[in-house]
C-alpha cells in the first residue's frame, strides 16, 4: 500500500477568513464529530496494546509515551495524571517529549528531526524488556519517534504507536499501532485538530482501561486517588458515604484517620 499522509491533505473547507465566528465554530465542530467514530474503528488494535502493557506492567514493567510537539504534550499529560487519578507511583508511566521539558511549553526546533535522541532520552530512564514504550506522532514520520521505536524493536522491548496516517513509518515500526485515520484537518495540516483529538481520546482509553485492569478502580470509583486538595478530599467522602452508607461525619473521620478512599473502605468495621 502506497503511504499517503492523510494528515497533510487539503481541507475540506476553504475561504476560512471569509466565515462568520459562528460558521467556523459550526465546521470545526463538525469536522471533530468524525473522530469518535474514527477511534471506534480502532478498538481492535487499542485492545491488542492494552492486554500487552497490562501484562507488563503486572510483571513490574513500565510504560512509556515519546513524542514530538502536540503528541508529546498529549503523553506527558497523560502519563502526569496517572499518579493523582489512580494512586500509582511516578515511575510507572512516564512521558517523554522531543526537546525536553522545555518543549512542554515551547516549540524547539528541529527537536523532533533527531534520529538518536528518542532513544538517548529512553536510556536515562534504564528502558528495558519489561518495559512497553508507545510512540506518538500523527504524521506517523517523526524521526524522534520512529527511530526511538526501531531501537526498542532492536532490544526486545514491546513497542506500540497512536498515528493518523495508515501505511506510515510509525504504524509499520509498531509491534501494537493503533491508527485513527481522521482526514484532513479544518486548517489543512493543523494536526493539534482532529488528530490531536483522536490521540488524546486513545490515550483516555489506554490509560484508564490499564489502571481498571489494575485494580486501581473499585466500582466506578477512583478508590486510589491522591487526597491533593480540597475537591478530592470531598469526593473521596461522598465515595465512602455512598459504599459504606454512613454519614458524612463519620466518612470524613475515616478518610483521615486511614489517608485514602480504598484503606477507609477496607478497614471499616460497622
Amino acid at each position: 500500500m502506497q503511504f499517503i499522509k492523510t494528515t497533510e491533505q487539503t481541507s475540506k473547507h476553504n475561504h476560512l477568513e471569509k466565515m462568520s465566528v459562528t460558521e467556523l465554530l459550526t465546521n470545526i465542530n463538525t469536522e471533530d464529530k468524525t473522530v469518535p467514530d474514527a477511534v471506534e474503528k480502532s478498538i481492535p488494535q487499542i485492545e491488542a496494546l492494552v492486554k500487552e502493557i497490562v501484562q507488563k506492567l503486572k510483571n513490574g514493567g513500565r510504560l512509556f509515551y515519546t513524542g514530538a510537539g502536540t503528541s508529546g504534550r498529549l503523553g506527558i499529560v497523560d502519563a502526569s495524571e496517572c499518579p493523582p487519578t489512580f494512586g500509582v507511583s511516578h515511575d510507572l508511566v512516564i512521558g517523554l517529549i522531543a526537546g525536553g521539558d522545555t518543549a512542554i511549553r515551547k516549540a524547539v526546533e528541529f527537536a523532533e528531526d533527531s534520529p538518536t535522541q528518542g532513544w538517548k532520552d529512553l536510556t536515562e530512564y534504564n528502558v528495558s524488556e519489561k518495559d512497553v514504550v508507545i510512540g506518538i506522532a500523527a504524521s506517523g514520520t517523526t524521526p524522534y519517534v520512529v527511530k526511538a521505536l526501531q531501537h526498542c524493536n532492536e532490544n526486545n522491548i514491546t513497542t506500540g504507536c497512536i498515528t493518523c496516517n495508515e501505511g506510515s513509518p510509525l504504524a509499520t515500526t509498531a509491534q501494537f499501532p493503533v491508527v485513527v485515520t481522521v482526514g484532513a484537518e479544518f486548517v489543512t495540516g493543523s494536526s493539534r485538530m482532529k488528530a490531536g483529538t483522536a490521540q488524546k481520546l486513545v490515550l483516555n482509553m489506554i490509560s484508564t482501561a490499564t489502571m481498571i485492569q489494575l485494580g486501581r478502580v473499585k466500582g466506578n470509583k477512583m478508590v486510589d486517588m491522591q487526597l491533593s486538595n480540597n475537591k478530592l478530599v470531598d469526593r473521596g467522602t461522598r465515595m465512602i458515604m455512598e459504599e459504606l452508607s454512613i454519614d458524612r461525619e463519620q466518612a470524613s473521620r475515616l478518610l483521615e484517620q486511614y489517608g485514602s478512599v480504598r484503606n477507609a473502605i477496607d478497614n471499616y468495621e460497622a
